[in-house]
């Protein structure tokens, strides 16, 4: 089988999959952490890998960026694909100076202005989850690898940039760190009833403004990864 968005067949996704937005990000990941690695969707670049991890399978699929990219291809693995659990691993902003960069963060509850729930399903709350048990294994996996994790809401943005003046209202809605996806793979999942999480590292901080280069974003990030790769046990 195939989607207008993955050439894939059934068989070639496996129930796990991490979901970075970069693609260059899922290459790095298959090349570098899985063994037996095969590329089974090269559709518009978004690419993804399937191959084992410490001898379970797993695939790495790439999500592109903003919510109606991984709204598409987290819904088609989820609906035609039969995947059960999807951990978006990105980058974020920090919205606080005490989260710097490189810290992990694991999305609690996902805040966002965007439609993206309302079209798709009449759902109209700014709120949206991830999967409870999920995040208690990531949280599990975290501590075993000794890596520290920040629980906290996340602000999911329909915009990166802001007119001057503006801002996003994240900060007022209790969010630590803003991106462009969870809401709309949070949203997926309930509807679907599957299993998402979110974890994201620190690529600038809004506050102090330091940031972090396109290629240290696509490479160095390896502490998320790792956590996410040991749910595939």
């Amino acid at each position: 089988m195939s989607t207008p968005h993955n050439h894939a067949e059934k068989g070639d996704i496996a129930k796990v999959v991490l979901m970075p937005g970069d693609p260059l990000r899922a290459k790095f990941i298959a090349e570098n952490y899985l063994e037996n690695a095969r590329c089974v969707n090269t559709v518009r670049n978004c690419l993804g890998y399937t191959g084992t991890y410490k001898g379970h399978e797993i695939s790495v699929f790439a999500s592109g960026m903003g919510m109606p990219s991984i709204g598409i291809y987290s819904y088609e693995l989820y609906k035609f694909y039969d995947v059960d659990t999807i951990i978006r691993i990105g980058s974020t902003g920090s919205y606080t100076a005490d989260i710097g960069l490189y810290e992990v963060i694991l999305g609690d509850s996902a805040w966002s202005k965007s439609t993206y729930a309302k079209e798709m399903s009449g759902d109209e709350s700014e709120f949206q989850y991830p999967s409870e048990e999920l995040n208690e294994e990531i949280l599990a996996a975290a501590k075993k690898l000794g890596y520290p994790v920040v629980l906290g809401r996340i602000h999911s943005s329909d915009n990166f940039y802001y007119a001057e003046g503006h801002h996003g209202g994240g900060v007022e809605h209790g969010c630590v760190c803003v991106e462009m996806e969870s809401f709309a793979l949070f949203h997926n999942a309930q509807v679907l009833g599957k299993r998402a999480a979110c974890l994201l590292t620190v690529s600038d901080n809004l506050v102090t403004a330091v940031e972090t280069t396109a290629e240290e974003r696509q490479n160095s990030f390896t502490r998320m990864m790792e956590i996410a790769l040991e749910i595939a046990k």
